[in-house]
């Protein structure tokens, strides 16, 4: 079995990640997660799951390094991780009643070869038309601040939202399996 590494320090992919059974070790990729002048999001999250992998490849040589980013966007707006409860109101104030589009970029770098497979999978997610006060009760009850979008489908962020739509639930929570397990497998990792 090759070496696997996560670049990141995100408890989400880590806990994601875990669910595949396999060995691994984390790694924290020092990258700038700064869109570049007209990128658009999709792109960002792709480049950006890249970045994440070459900037720890150095440290593993013979490794797989997993990269992933994700980019949360609705029209020409973005969202982030909020960090403070003030950016998280204002996110889900601009959210509720929308489809939000959350891009979540993966790549698997095999820092041997220096062969990189990177795909994006999209979700949409519609939210409810929400009141200030379910938006305040939630952020009470769950803190989601580093989180894109501002709400964790995971927990009860669930209650915030009328659908969801994409082709990998895990996707939204920030790591494709399903893609993952594709690019593992075409590097030779036995997967059930």
């Amino acid at each position: 079995m090759p070496r696997i590494v996560l670049a990141s320090t995100s408890t989400y992919r880590r806990e994601l990640l875990t669910r595949l059974q396999v060995p691994f070790e984390i790694a924290s990729p020092e990258t700038d997660e700064s869109a570049l002048p007209g990128e658009a999001p999709a792109a960002t999250a792709e480049r950006l799951s890249l970045a994440k992998a070459r900037a720890v490849a150095s440290r593993f040589p013979d490794a797989l390094i997993i990269g992933s980013d994700q980019v949360a966007f609705l029209e020409d707006r973005r969202f982030g991780k909020p960090l403070t409860r003030d950016r998280a109101i204002e996110q889900l104030r601009f959210m509720r009643g929308h489809t939000v589009t959350f891009h979540t970029g993966i790549c698997l770098l095999n820092s041997a070869t220096g062969q990189s497979q990177i795909r994006g999978v999209s979700t949409e997610v519609a939210f409810r038309p929400l009141s200030d006060a379910e938006i305040e009760r939630y952020l009470d009850k769950e803190h989601p601040y580093h989180c894109a979008g501002s709400a964790k489908s995971e927990g009860l962020g669930i209650a915030l939202l009328s659908s969801m739509r994409g082709d990998d639930p895990n996707a939204l929570i920030g790591l494709p399996l399903i893609v993952l397990c594709e690019m593992l497998r075409a590097e030779g990792v036995a997967l059930p």
